[in-house]
């Protein structure tokens, strides 16, 4: 399966850190986030890396190249950053089926392979780990809203007042209908293109969406403590744990 990295963004909430450098070469225990990010990625079977560019663009694409430990790399251009929809979109040429997304900048210990083997079976046309935060952190991230049966009525992005405490993360699996859902999205009150309101019309217009819950854990480096909070996790696991928890249900959740 194909997968996607976004790593166009200028990281503004990172800053001083992203002042020289694009927010995936920000260092998380000792290395960019974004190899953290294709590591794991390898680790559940990408086949190619298709990475979208924007901010310091140059910097990502001489350190990489070609290939990353002889998966290849493609790099597609988002000379404006306009959001995650938007960014999606830069690479709809280059997909050929399903495929497998990241952002790239989140470290995750947890059951990827759990979203990639659930693509696999039943071809839902988005799949993603949600996880509960705390509700003073939910207006960070896409949040769901379900009806009393669980089911997924709405994902609104980054909520003045969220529904709920149960929030996308940064890993997905999609069909190309996301494509037909991004062209379709229109800006937010943030001017940006959404990703969580193409995700939205894929449920309205009676798509099959899979929510899997999260185990293990994943840190979203979005400001500079969050770094250090990543930076500890890591510090804190063994190389075999490590190495465990990375696409396997049974990562340490304390």
């Amino acid at each position: 399966m194909q997968a996607v990295v976004l790593a166009a963004g200028k990281g503004t909430r990172l800053r001083p850190l992203t002042e020289d450098k694009p927010k995936a070469l920000v260092e998380v225990d000792g290395r960019p986030i974004i190899e953290d990010v294709f590591d794991n990625l390898l680790a559940v079977g990408a086949s190619e890396l298709l990475v979208v560019v924007g901010y310091l663009k140059e910097q990502l694409m001489e350190r990489y190249g070609d290939d990353y430990r002889g998966v290849p790399i493609t790099y597609a251009h988002q000379a404006e950053q306009r959001g995650l929809a938007h960014a999606i979109l830069q690479v709809e040429s280059h997909i050929e089926d399903d495929f497998m997304l990241m952002l790239g900048d989140n470290v995750f210990r947890s059951n990827l392979a759990d979203v990639v083997n659930r693509q696999g079976e039943e071809r839902a046309d988005a799949a993603f780990l949600v996880e509960e935060v705390p509700y003073e952190e939910a207006s960070r991230y896409g949040v769901l809203d379900t009806n009393e049966y669980g089911e997924i009525i709405e994902v609104v992005e980054k909520p003045d007042d969220p529904p709920s405490n149960l929030v996308m993360t940064g890993f997905y699996t999609f069909t190309p209908a996301i494509f037909h859902a991004c062209h379709l999205v229109q800006p937010s009150d943030r001017g940006e293109y959404e990703l969580s309101d193409a995700i939205d019309l894929l449920i309205h217009s009676g798509r099959t969406i899979d929510a899997l819950r999260m185990e293990g854990w994943r840190i979203d480096v979005g400001y500079p403590e969050d770094r250090g909070r990543a930076t500890q996790r890591l510090e804190e696991a063994t190389p075999e744990a490590t190495a465990s928890t990375r696409t396997t249900p049974e990562a340490e959740t304390d």
